[in-house]
């Protein structure tokens, strides 16, 4: 019986078009680029941050925008030890459920934090803004502790 004769063929993935963001997204990251943090309400009042462009109880289209504080609470989070390339933050960091002051719905980013044992469920949390900022969700580096537990 002879051997197999294995193929092989380089081969790069990549998305060559774009996409608009609409007026939903749109509303959200141009308000990131101008420091502002925009959710929407849905049908049943709830504030969804990122804003979501239909209504997930109804689908209908979804348009009555609510700006929500820059400060939140940390409802959840992973700690990241060894952070990969192309992770947002290169030092330790964790993965976070942050619900905004004002919305009803966490939104995930990053929060730097000195260690582990810093983090805490519940802990308040600041958005820190990138230096300069272009109308992408990288416009919040990250969140930051800000020292204390929600009550």
């Amino acid at each position: 019986m002879a051997a197999a004769e294995t193929l092989s063929q380089n081969f790069e993935l990549g998305f060559t078009y774009t996409r608009s963001t609409g007026p939903v997204v749109g509303k959200f990251l141009t308000g990131l680029r101008v420091g502002r943090v925009y959710g929407i309400r849905g049908s049943d009042g709830r504030v969804l941050v990122p804003p979501a462009e239909y209504d997930p109880v109804t689908g209908a289209a979804l348009d009555e925008f609510v700006e929500v504080g820059q400060e939140g609470r940390l409802l959840s989070w992973c700690w990241v030890s060894e952070p990969r390339e192309a992770h947002p933050l290169q030092q330790p960091f964790a993965w976070a459920m942050v619900q905004l002051d004002g919305a009803d719905v966490a939104m995930i980013h990053c929060l730097e934090a000195p260690s582990a044992e810093a983090v805490t469920s519940g802990a308040r949390v600041a958005v820190s803004w990138a230096a300069e900022r272009q109308g992408f969700i990288t416009d919040i580096r990250c969140f930051t502790l800000l020292g204390g537990a929600a009550s």
